[in-house]
């Protein structure tokens, strides 16, 4: 039986199962009430299932059970591999990672990426306005890695500065919460193979469901896109609707493309008003621009989850703000009309409904405090979106940085 987390609910293990080596119980699990459980074969995520807990374990016989539906998801794999013809080194790629006084969640990031040093690739740290040099004598201990200063805050300035800083002809990045599979830069440098692909995204999975808030993250907001690749462009899906291709936290670009499109927009993302949807803006011109886009769900990442009620809520209202203020830039300075239309569709299908369904308490409706958060976010997006435009172009004329214009590591509530 598949079940999903509910509420209230008991924490909620998180165990990998790769079925190269077999199926046994997974133990040790007293006081949870369900495990997501994700199983593999050579690498790839072939599914994943919430399942019950009996007496602190799960059978073999409830693992069994469903891994006899992945058959035929072993046998694509076992003919891709005998097809495929990846070679090892064809790309060299930057990994940029941006910070901002996270020097605890960096410690659990870097070691994951030093083995990409070793394969020839290069891994950039970029510290965006910090409070302290804590992140700087943490990569300093990691020989290989190179340490980038950003003296003005907002994740999309320390993303250009990456960019800049990386020499590798595949830019990379992922975020100082989370921690790579040892499979991911290769499973993302394969699509590049075509000259075409102008972006890749991955799978994003939780490290852990400990917490209320990281369970009804991952039920609400989760970055997974599914576990089958897919290949997207304009003939497949509308470019305003980018966020379906993933999220910052796992992608790759070729190089090439931010000549073709430019770099990402300062006035979004995390540190800014705008709060977040640097990466989804981008996806969008990406798209627009006549590029073609890959998810690849091989290419795995595993992300911490806020693990507290309030930063849960402050990370729904900053997507509900960052969609419509990178939509209102979308409108404004792109003209994309279509968006008189999208746009209040959305947010009555989406916000709106999410609201009535929990003040009418509905079955499965998410608590009130996350409705009302995106809500109002979505409200506050274009005022948002136009506030931080303004005061980048403030920045710009200034020698010194404000730091107080700018919201900080726990204000912004990035999950």
């Amino acid at each position: 039986m598949e079940i999903r987390p509910a509420w209230p609910y008991a924490p909620t293990a998180v165990r990998q199962l790769n079925l190269e080596t077999g199926i046994a119980d997974v133990r040790g699990l007293d006081g949870y009430y369900c495990v997501l459980v994700v199983f593999r074969y050579r690498g790839e995520v072939l599914s994943q299932a919430y399942l019950p807990v009996t007496r602190g374990r799960i059978p073999t016989s409830a693992l069994e059970s469903h891994v006899h539906t992945l058959n035929g998801r072993i046998w694509e794999i076992e003919s891709r591999r005998q097809q495929s013809t990846m070679t090892r080194g064809k790309f060299r790629a930057s990994v940029v990672v941006c910070t901002r006084d996270r020097t605890a969640d960096l410690s659990q990031c870097l070691p994951r990426l030093l083995p990409l040093i070793d394969q020839g690739h290069e891994v950039i740290v970029v510290d965006s306005c910090p409070s302290d040099d804590s992140s700087k004598v943490l990569v300093s201990k990691y020989p290989g890695l190179i340490y980038v200063l950003e003296s003005c805050p907002g994740l999309s300035i320390a993303r250009n500065r990456g960019i800049r800083a990386s020499s590798g002809e595949v830019i990379a990045f992922t975020d100082d919460d989370a921690e790579v599979d040892p499979f991911w830069l290769p499973h993302l440098l394969r699509n590049f193979e075509d000259p075409t692909v102008g972006m890749v995204t991955g799978l994003a999975l939780p490290i852990e469901l400990e917490t209320p808030s990281q369970v009804w993250f991952e039920l609400t907001n989760t970055f997974s896109r599914g576990l089958r690749r897919r290949s997207f462009d304009v003939k497949n899906i509308d470019p305003l609707w980018a966020g379906a291709l993933g999220a910052g936290v796992n992608t790759a670009f070729r190089r090439s493309v931010f000549d073709a499109v430019g770099f990402f927009d300062d006035a979004l993302g995390p540190g800014t008003p705008a709060r977040a949807s640097d990466d989804h803006e981008m996806f969008y011109r990406i798209l627009a621009g006549g590029h073609r886009a890959i998810y690849d769900p091989g290419a795995v990442v595993w992300h911490r989850h806020r693990r507290d009620w309030r930063a849960l809520t402050n990370t729904v209202y900053n997507y509900g703000v960052s969609t419509f203020a990178w939509w209102t830039a979308a409108l404004v300075f792109r003209k994309e009309y279509g968006l008189l239309r999208l746009a209040p569709g959305w947010f009555i299908n989406y916000q709106v409904r999410h609201l009535l369904r929990t003040l009418l308490r509905r079955p499965n409706a998410i608590p009130l405090d996350l409705a009302l958060a995106e809500f109002k976010g979505a409200l506050m997006g274009p005022r948002a979106y136009f506030k931080s435009k303004r005061t980048m172009q403030e920045m710009s004329g200034r020698v010194t940085v404000d730091r107080d214009a700018f919201l900080q590591p726990e204000e912004m509530g990035t999950p």
